[in-house]
């Protein structure tokens, strides 16, 4: 793990005693370690022993004396490859499912794009309880990964499963993380993701849009971001900002034509997920339109097609487009793989359940240039991203 950056942060449990071998461990592999703890973690274990392990400070009070201006949540959160709480305790995992920012090490979390794994230790009856299993789930569903507690004697006397594992196996999944990752390595690629659905106006008022919310692309910005890549985010929708990711907000498909072009000479990769206006209002009214009539007639005309520009323009970039339809998915998806010269393309039925534009989850098909296709369930549009960052990594890795 030499080199690697791993922010270690230990919440107030018995088991913290345990973290010093983690971090020790973490060290002895070549991992530059850094140590966030709770106030209460410290009833239980010094910061000095963690400063003096790590050769690093160590980091408890949110609003501590800053020696350089550098916001501690904020420093730590783009400094770290992976955050790893060992032992996480229920307080804290409800803290994290429902976004409560209360410390340094919960505004951390919230603030990074790195991966969160978290080892829970607790009793028994706290892990089985009903309310932690629903924040286990929760925090799953956001793709944050969860170290299993182990089954044994337990410090409040009962033996059953919530131990913290040995600090050996916690941190030889740490490895095995690092790992599985390498294949996800994009640092040094530079990626242009696209995101939400472009408005066209009518007057100064009004406007055509469609119904896109653009979190597929904020989710895709973030996991190509989690994975070292530079990342520039150009969308017609806001949400909320993605640390370390350049964002550019448009409005029309011109605007995002635009934004694109400007930035598609030195991309290493495009995924092109926004909804962009297919047409657009051939006069605009520069006063607002007045409701005198009982209709209204608008002439339309057609917008740039970006995607299928970039296509012709395409020298080394990977290009990734997405087909939204209603029906006959596959054959359409293929249609437009072919006349706009991707790489590939992510097919989903906006009409399934699951599927639409303004849920958490998706339903999709990833379809490669060579026709091979990929069937994905309905899954979370962060653990989707995920699957396509992966997908685009192998691409990158076959020079294909």
């Amino acid at each position: 793990m030499k080199g690697k950056k791993i922010v270690l942060g230990i919440t107030g449990g018995i088991a913290a005693y345990k973290s010093a071998e983690i971090a020790s461990r973490l060290k002895k592999s070549g991992a530059d370690v850094r140590v966030v703890m709770t106030r209460h973690a410290t009833e239980f274990i010094s910061p000095r022993t963690f400063q003096e392990i790590t050769k690093n400070p160590v980091a408890v009070e949110m609003f501590a004396d800053v020696v350089n201006f550098d916001e501690s949540h904020i420093s730590l959160a783009n400094f770290a490859d992976v955050i790893l709480i060992a032992p996480a305790t229920a307080n804290f995992l409800a803290k994290m499912a429902h976004g409560i920012a209360d410390d340094l090490l919960t505004t951390t979390i919230l603030a990074t794009p790195a991966q969160v794994i978290v080892s829970p230790a607790m009793n028994t009856v706290m892990l089985e309880n009903p309310a932690t299993q629903d924040n286990l789930k929760i925090l799953k569903s956001r793709g944050i990964k969860i170290i299993e507690p182990a089954t044994g004697k337990l410090a409040c006397g009962t033996v059953g499963k919530g131990r913290l594992p040995e600090p050996a196996e916690i941190c030889a999944y740490i490895e095995k993380f690092f790992d599985d990752d390498k294949n996800l390595n994009l640092r040094g690629k530079k990626i242009l993701v696209t995101a939400g659905g472009t408005v066209e106006p009518i007057d100064p008022v009004r406007y055509i849009g469609n119904r896109s919310s653009g979190k597929m692309g904020f989710e895709l910005a973030a996991a190509s971001r989690r994975h070292g890549a530079d990342v520039i985010l150009i969308s017609a929708k806001d949400l909320p900002v993605i640390d370390g990711v350049q964002f550019v907000k448009v409005e029309s498909a011109e605007e995002m034509r635009v934004a694109v072009l400007s930035e598609y000479d030195t991309a290493d990769a495009v995924i092109m997920s926004a909804a962009v206006s297919d047409y657009r209002v051939k006069n605009f009214s520069a006063q607002k339109i007045k409701k005198d009539a009982d209709t209204l007639t608008l002439e339309l005309v057609k917008n740039p097609d970006i995607l299928k520009e970039l296509g012709r323009l395409k020298k080394s970039q990977v290009l990734i487009g997405f087909a939204a339809e209603t029906e006959n998915l596959l054959e359409y998806a293929r249609k437009k793989l072919d006349e706009k010269n991707l790489d590939m393309i992510v097919a989903n039925d906006v009409t399934a359940e699951g599927a639409g534009f303004s849920v958490d989850t998706n339903i999709a098909s990833l379809i490669y240039r060579g026709g091979t296709v990929e069937n994905f369930p309905k899954m979370s549009k962060r653990d989707l991203a995920e699957k396509i960052v992966e997908r685009l990594a192998k691409i990158f890795q076959s020079g294909e």
